[in-house]
């Protein structure tokens, strides 16, 4: 068996989720560039936090640099060629994904999902799930606040709490889907007025569904673990595996020996990129991108991978208490070429126009070489751009000597 280099892996990794293009090469940002970037990659992760701009348009920066979010959300709230639903996790997934959800629907709708049929077993709440679809269907699209009434007791219909669980079932099983944003806030509307007629809506079994993910998490990694298929959309290991060996077996997967960081291991790939796969062992495929990857990236979605092919352990420490933090809040790693470098905490002072780095890391053994803190500044710049940042500071840098030659090259 080939034993491919630990250069090609990578190269194939970051080439199947669009991270390679240099910078200024990339496709220019229209609607159909972003769309395709969304449908390659399957879903981009949506998160609450916004301590520069939200995950889902990060991940669309990352790999097509400064670009109008407007464009994103017009392929979600204007083209319809986006929804939001649930795949990795809370995500906006092209339209024609859209019949891969109807078995979780069905299995909620029959009251297969243990806390909803706990839920819906009570009369009162059965009655409020019609009242709000009724609303709805008279009123239009609803927020949850507009279920608010402040001056009526709190057992209420309208009490927000109750009307967002109702709202939340019936957005759950299908009824209702996401409209648009509002402030960030759902609008909750009729899945017939939301999902175009033109999508297909025959439903798979979930067993196809399962199958579908698998391959497609495959596809979209480009190698990995091989656990790391079912990671991508999220799926129980113990649900992945048998899926993982049948793909093997009937050739949709294959196996390949890859040199890890630990050494040789038998990794998987989708056999449509294998010729990908020598096309990185040649060099023909070659990463030439700087950028900055936020926490949710799909890049990520690969549990284990970064440490094999890449030796970089991926943290999300914003989850961890501040006192046993070491890289900072809100941690974007660096990516350089086919390197993860360091890592950056970014916070924007939307008042000020102020980008504040209040700490950025170099990993052990990356030297701040003159090409690597020329190539973080242009991605800085372009990021600051994206942000229309008018100024940089630099708070924590380790190694000092980075941050100062980065802070004189912006």
């Amino acid at each position: 068996m080939t034993l491919y280099p630990n250069h090609a892996l990578r190269a194939l990794a970051l080439h199947t989720q669009k991270l390679d293009t240099a910078n200024g090469n990339e496709p220019a940002p229209s609607l159909d560039s972003v769309y395709e970037t969304v449908a390659k990659l399957g879903a981009v992760q949506i998160d609450t936090l916004q301590m520069v701009h939200r995950a889902h348009y990060l991940a669309i920066w990352s790999r097509h640099g400064n670009y109008p979010i407007s464009i994103f959300d017009d392929l979600f709230s204007k083209e319809r060629k986006l929804f939001e639903d649930w795949f990795h996790a809370a995500c906006y997934i092209p339209i024609h994904e859209y019949r891969y959800q109807m078995p979780r629907q069905r299995k909620i709708r029959e009251r297969g999902h243990n806390w909803y049929a706990q839920w819906i077993d009570d009369p009162g709440n059965r009655e409020m799930v019609t009242a709000v679809i009724e609303r709805i269907r008279a009123e239009g699209g609803l927020r949850v606040s507009d279920f608010e009434h402040p001056k009526r007791e709190r057992s209420s219909w309208w009490d927000w709490k109750p009307a967002k669980v109702a709202l939340e079932y019936a957005y759950a099983y299908g009824e209702l889907m996401i409209d648009r944003r509002e402030k960030f806030q759902r609008v909750y509307n009729l899945t017939g007025r939301v999902l175009p007629e033109h999508v297909d809506t025959s439903e798979p079994t979930a067993a196809e569904r399962d199958r579908h993910w698998v391959e497609f998490g495959a596809q979209a990694l480009g190698v990995g673990l091989h656990r790391n298929p079912g990671d991508y959309s999220w799926m129980k290991i113990t649900s992945s595996r048998p899926i993982v060996a049948e793909l093997i077996k009937t050739g949709a997967l294959v196996e390949i020996s890859g040199e890890t960081v630990t050494g040789p291991q038998t990794l998987v790939i989708h056999r449509d990129n294998l010729p990908l796969l020598e096309k990185a062992a040649s060099g023909e495929i070659r990463p030439q991108r700087t950028t900055f990857l936020n926490p949710w990236d799909s890049f990520w979605w690969a549990q284990d991978r970064d440490e094999a092919i890449f030796g970089f352990q991926h943290v999300i420490e914003l989850y961890v208490p501040p006192p046993k933090r070491i890289y900072g809040y809100y941690l974007m790693p660096i990516l350089h070429k086919d390197r993860l470098v360091g890592r950056l905490d970014p916070k924007m002072e939307r008042k000020t126009g102020l980008l504040r780095l209040r700490n950025l890391h170099l990993e052990p053994g990356v030297a701040p070489d003159e090409e690597l803190v020329d190539d973080v500044a242009a991605a800085l710049r372009d990021f600051m751009k994206f942000h229309k940042a008018k100024d940089l500071s630099i708070e924590t840098s380790n190694p000092a000597e980075f941050g100062e030659k980065l802070g004189r090259a912006i």
